[in-house]
Parts: structure tokens; C-alpha cells; sequence
């Protein structure tokens, strides 16, 4: 059984969301596909969310 310092599922939700915004990045430089407002706003919320399921304080 892999050691890991997380839980699972908390680590997998928090690689999505790096991947969400990777795409919205990858999208705007390689393929020239300017992000609106919306693209960079949700692109915050998920980050946000990555930050509050890593590292809130757990009892």
C-alpha cells in the first residue's frame, strides 16, 4: 500500500483543478484562444478550492 500524506480523493480533486487551469493556459498560449472574464474567474474559484482541500485545518 503506497504511503501517502493525503487522502486520496482530496489529492486527485486538487490535480483536476491544476489541470483546469493548465488547459485554460495551455488554450491561451499554444492555441491562441483568448480566456474571457468567466475563464479566468472560474480558473481562481478552482484554484481557491484546490487551497481550501489541501491545506484547511482538519480535526
Amino acid at each position: 500500500m503506497a504511503q501517502q500524506p493525503t487522502h486520496f480523493g482530496r489529492a486527485y480533486a486538487a490535480y483536476g483543478g491544476v489541470f483546469i487551469v493548465l488547459s485554460i493556459g495551455w488554450g491561451w498560449l499554444v492555441d491562441q484562444v483568448k480566456p474571457d472574464r468567466f475563464d479566468l474567474l472560474g480558473g481562481w474559484v478552482v484554484l481557491l478550492g484546490v487551497l481550501v482541500m489541501m491545506y484547511a485545518p482538519r480535526s
